[in-house]
């Protein structure tokens, strides 16, 4: 028998009984109300004509005295009048006798008296008036119509006695009958609620310890062909399912781990892979030489390593070191190693952070190479200054005729070999420069210095410049600044490239403005311009050596002061950033405000 079924059978009787009941106690009210109607209705039928009748007898008893008195007439009429009325309440008695068979006596000797009286009557009225003698048989008349009236007032709180019973009795099986109802009810739901309860406890049982991972749970079987039964038999289904499904991705997921495993050990540098926790999950030979681990140990990482793996786990945020001043320096048995470090968070398909890959590249050769280099740029750069000044001198010297005349052809020659001496002499001020910042080896003189100042500064050095161009200069500080973390020699050189570049691409007409805030410990210095600005593909490597945006229409320059002045603001401990647009470029620099 299906569930449906049962529940149906057992909802049938629950609404059966309650309709079987009501139904029996109206018919017993139906049945007691029309009962106690009709005997009501006959019986006070026939008070109501015995209390008539009395009225009629004593109006008749009243045209006596008229007739002493001496108004014959009078007493006729109301003679008359009423054994009329006293004939249609005796005729309405008659034809209302229900008690038997009392009331058919009583109705007898009723009319009987009756007819004693109206023949007293008739004789007293014909006799002369010195005759007359008031009629007698009045009083049988009167105590035949009370006894008639008794009768039926008794008859009517009998039946009303017997109604009263008779609700009662109906009461009392109306109630037995609701609590038979009630009864049957409570063991149809205790049964029904046992029949369901049970089964679906054991499969919320069930539920709950698979939901917990024990795929082992099954639900005992009941040998049920409802749909509970089946229902159980399909949970135990699903049990074997997952089981099986967990083997196989167990038996996938270590397959993967140990292909993960062999690609990162096959990696030459250090590779670590890091849980929420900060406990290693993954680490490859290289790493657990460098750094002492091993998996399923907590891994205190080296001090340049602790932010970008907070940032990478906390905020998913990742960190690509990309140059070699940001390389972790380690001691290898080997040797010193320099590292570059990329750690990027992991992530699951639906977002969260579960762990962070830390991946540091080997590149102590390429630092050495780029160290010679820079060494190389330096020694040139310093070899090249003193005989470029000796070269500078001799073009000026020949220009001012100072070891004879010369002609204006020489003039003009002369005058582009200075032009393009001046342009390798800045060049190699821009390489020293650039060298000096790479090295670090030149210490900083940071100290405070409101922003104003700075700012104000930087535009005195462009001012002839941006005058000679038609290019405005403008400086928009807000008062109450904090004071800058800045060494204002480098900041101003810093500065002085940028404004040089504004002032060069900013036609004439143009506008060049200045301006600083303030925000969370940090104060940005922006440089914006009114120029064509700079477009957005090439934006990501304007601060790279030697890049210049490829445009033949914008002047020649060496590609190397944003590259200059990004170093110089790395060095104070801050970032520098470009925004372009068709209508300008802005360069901001943010730079930490003096905390004293």
């Amino acid at each position: 028998m299906t569930l449906r079924r049962r529940l149906l059978l057992a909802l049938v009787p629950l609404l059966l009984l309650p309709a079987f009941v009501g139904g029996v106690a109206a018919w017993q009210l139906v049945r007691l109300g029309r009962s106690a109607e009709a005997i009501l209705r006959d019986n006070y039928d026939s008070v109501r004509a015995m209390e008539q009748f009395n009225e009629a007898v004593e109006r008749i008893d009243a045209a006596f005295p008229l007739a002493l008195a001496g108004r014959e007439t009078d007493a006729r009429v109301a003679f008359a009048a009423g054994w009329a009325e006293a004939d249609r309440q005796l005729a309405v008695e008659r034809a209302n006798v229900t008690i038997f068979p009392d009331e058919p006596r009583l109705v007898a000797d009723l009319e009987a008296a009756a007819a004693a009286y109206r023949a007293a009557g008739d004789q007293f009225l014909a006799a002369p008036a010195a005759d007359r003698r008031p009629a007698d048989p009045f009083r049988r008349v009167r105590a035949a119509a009370v006894a008639v009236l008794r009768l039926n007032q008794e008859e009517m709180e009998r039946a009303g006695r017997h109604a009263r019973a008779d609700a009662r009795r109906s009461l009392v099986w109306l109630g037995g009958g609701m609590a038979l109802a009630a009864a049957v009810a409570a063991g149809l739901a205790v049964r029904l609620s046992w029949d369901v309860l049970t089964p679906v406890k054991g499969l919320t049982a069930a539920a709950r310890a698979v939901a917990a991972g024990d795929l082992t749970y099954r639900v005992e079987p009941t040998g049920r062909g409802d749909e509970l039964g089946e229902l159980g038999r399909a949970f135990n289904d699903m049990a074997d399912q997952l089981w099986l499904v967990r083997q196989t991705n167990i038996k996938q997921l270590m397959r993967a781990r140990e292909v993960a495993q062999a690609v990162i050990d096959s990696l030459p540098g250090p590779v670590l892979l890091i849980d929420p926790a900060g406990t290693v999950e993954l680490a490859n030979p290289a790493a657990r030489r460098v750094f002492g681990v091993a998996p399923g140990q907590p891994w205190v990482p080296p001090e340049p390593l602790r932010s970008p793996l907070a940032d990478a786990l906390e905020h998913r945020r990742p960190f690509v070191a990309e140059r070699f001043d940001q390389a972790l320096v380690v001691r290898d048995g080997a040797g010193e190693l320099a590292l570059l470090p990329q750690v990027r968070p992991v992530t699951d398909p639906a977002g969260a952070v579960v762990g962070a890959a830390v991946v540091l590249d080997d590149v102590t050769r390429f630092r050495l190479l780029d160290r010679l280099k820079g060494d190389f740029v330096a020694t040139a750069g310093h070899e090249l200054k003193t005989p470029l000044t000796g070269l500078q001198l001799a073009v000026h010297l020949l220009l001012e005729e100072a070891a004879g005349p010369i002609t204006a052809k020489q003039a003009e020659l002369l005058a582009d070999a200075r032009e393009n001496a001046e342009r390798l002499r800045l060049l190699v001020e821009q390489l020293l420069a650039l060298a000096r910042l790479e090295d670090r080896r030149e210490l900083l003189g940071i100290g405070p210095h409101p922003a104003d100042e700075l700012l104000r500064a930087a535009a005195d050095g462009a001012a002839v410049r941006a005058a000679d161009k038609s290019v405005s200069l403008t400086v928009a500080v807000p008062p109450d600044l904090p004071p800058v973390a800045a060494d204002p020699v480098r900041l101003g050189h810093a500065l002085d490239n940028l404004l040089t570049n504004a002032v060069t691409y900013t036609p004439p007409g143009g506008a060049v403005t200045l301006s600083a805030t303030a925000r969370d410990k940090w104060v940005s210095l922006a440089v914006a311009d009114t120029g064509p600005g700079i477009p957005a593909e090439y934006l990501p490597r304007v601060f790279g050596r030697f890049f210049r945006v490829p445009d033949p229409s914008r002047p020649p320059g060496t590609g190397l002061g944003l590259a200059i002045a990004r170093e110089i603001v790395e060095a104070h401990g801050g970032t520098v950033r470009c925004e372009s647009s068709p209508a300008g470029t802005t360069f901001t620099l943010t730079l930490p405000e003096w905390a004293g």
